[in-house]
């Protein structure tokens, strides 16, 4: 009866946050019984993934960004869509109020144990943190510390049959001095508190380095641990199994690139369905467009797990392209991860992140106006450009190819200089095309920043003086994540800025693209900007 309780509050949730724009740039779903592969063409990192009943949730890293721990649902493992955060704002809150690039919610875990959703996720420089929901939708409990340290990464729970939780995580050699082994620890019976030092099950130096990410599950009296070796963008899929929990463990390589164009196919969820198939989920490194999600078939022979396709029988298999799709009961809706907002309610779309924790003052939306606001928000003293810029809104790329257009109508503080609002894309360099208020007037400005992480100045080129506070700007991307961004005065006819922007990753993230509004002096109030909508079409 509470399984009964807990699915239908579930399903009236999800239908709040119901989705009904489909992508104008990636849908999966080929509409024909097969899917093609990435499933999800963003930014999604170190996924996992699990079912409860008839339902998938996926969640992902998500660094430095606000909200956190994006939640994603999916009825067949193909069609997915956000239904929210479980970190509204990132701990230590003072800590995480200033950009914190690479760092904060590495590679999480999601479980599904006695009714309720947990979620552990590893912050390398303060330890291992477990936040719990009875619905996936929210309310998510207050982070709790299972173990503080540095440089402890990438945790999974497992409950064993006898009522003993285990915890196994990696390391990160930047913040332990050591990495490319497995631990494995005992908690408590509720799951938040390590209560040993643990034991180290494997030692990947030799077969597996910088081996990481594993993922904890029990199946016919073997434990076993699916963790990616071999970096971030050339590795593969090992797999450890042992009849004992700390070993000896024996390994073997479920999945490799082998023949197929998808790079360094790895770390990830095995997940099964309903009917008893068996599914892999993990990303793939695309340089700028981040690290995108692949679905994989997955079947189990000596009870060892083989992943993708093995064409060779040689017990290793490899990504597939097209693929016919999970066998479900019902017909499953196409969907998409939201990516165009008209601003038309109380809250931000799902898409949307914060480089930061952020402040009530930096926006509102206005549904009576169907517009978002963003506030003029005074760039810290400390920043050298927009890297360390607390207050910019994004959301991933959603593909490869795709064009984004906003209109805005600016306000601009008439006792200041300066003020500034535009279209971005960020990365580790960024490019922007903004309005900017001068003495005499507003301007359309282009400005490029190289390196920007490195603390490198912008160059910034005045298009044309402005007769009008409203304008549309655009940025379109090509393959190779090449940007060419563009303005109109009128909405039809737009006029290309004289450069194309080669945009690059951000730290352990793609590239993103997203709006802002600063300011360079702090006064008694801010200029604004007002945004009609932000469309993304090809």
């Amino acid at each position: 009866m509470k399984l009964l309780i807990l699915n239908l509050f579930t399903l009236l949730s999800l239908s709040v946050f119901a989705q009904k724009d489909i992508s104008k740039v990636w849908v999966s779903d080929l509409g024909n019984g097969k899917y093609k592969n990435p499933v999800i063409d963003a930014d999604y990192s170190d996924p996992d993934v699990i079912r409860v009943g008839d339902d998938f949730y996926l969640t992902a890293s998500s660094f430095d960004a606000v909200p956190g721990l994006p939640i994603l649902h999916s009825k067949d493992l193909v069609n997915w869509t956000i239904i929210g955060h479980a970190l509204k704002r990132q701990p230590p809150f003072d800590h995480f109020s200033k950009t914190q690039h690479g760092n904060g919610v590495w590679a999480p875990a999601i479980r599904f144990h006695n009714g309720e959703f947990y979620i552990y996720y590893p912050d390398p420089d303060f330890g291992i943190y477990l936040t719990k929901a009875k619905n996936p939708v929210g309310p998510w409990s207050d982070p709790v510390l299972v173990e503080g340290g540095k440089g402890l990464i990438d945790p999974c729970p497992l409950w064993d049959e006898d009522g003993k939780v285990y915890l196994a995580h990696a390391y990160a050699g930047s913040r332990a001095g050591i990495k490319s082994i497995i631990v494995v620890k005992k908690m408590n019976a509720a799951g938040d508190k390590a209560i040993d030092e643990g034991k180290l099950v494997y030692d990947g130096h030799e077969l597996d380095p910088t081996i990481e990410g594993p993922k904890f599950y029990k199946r016919n009296g073997y434990y076993y641990i699916f963790a990616p070796g071999g970096g971030v963008s050339t590795g593969w899929q090992t797999v450890l199994r042992s009849k004992n929990v700390y070993g000896p463990y024996e390994r073997r390589v479920a999945m490799d690139q082998g023949k197929s164009p998808i790079n360094g196919p790895h770390q990830g969820a095995w997940v099964n369905t309903p009917s008893g198939e068996d599914w892999f989920l993990h990303f793939q490194d695309k340089n700028a467009y981040g690290r995108v999600v692949h679905l994989q078939p997955m079947k189990w022979v000596n009870n060892w797990p083989v992943i993708g396709t093995d064409a060779d029988g040689d017990g290793i298999g490899e990504p597939v392209l097209v693929y016919k799709k999970p066998s479900i009961a019902k017909a499953v809706a196409i969907t998409t991860p939201a990516e165009s907002d008209e601003f038309n309610g109380t809250n931000l779309g799902l898409q949307w992140q914060w480089q930061a924790n952020p402040s009530a003052t930096w926006s509102f939306l206005n549904p009576t106006k169907g517009m978002l606001r963003l506030y003029s928000v005074k760039i810290p003293d400390s920043a050298k450009n927009y890297w360390e810029v607390p207050n910019l809104l994004l959301q991933k790329f959603p593909t490869e190819k795709f064009t984004t257009v906003t209109k805005l109508t600016f306000t601009p503080n008439t006792k200041l200089e300066n003020e500034k609002t535009g279209l971005i894309v960020a990365g580790l360099s960024y490019a922007n095309i903004a309005v900017k208020s001068k003495k005499d007037g507003n301007y359309l400005v282009y400005t490029t920043c190289k390196t920007a992480d490195k603390g490198k100045a912008e160059k910034e080129e005045t298009l044309i003086k402005l007769t009008s506070n409203t304008i549309y700007l655009s940025v379109t991307v090509s393959e190779g994540a090449k940007c060419q961004f563009s303005y109109s005065l009128t909405g039809d006819k737009f006029t290309k800025v004289n450069d194309v922007f080669q945009a690059e990753p951000g730290k352990w993230i793609g590239a993103k693209v997203g709006l802002f509004c600063v300011r360079e002096q702090q006064t008694n109030d801010a200029g604004y900007a007002d945004f009609d909508w932000f469309r993304i079409e090809l």
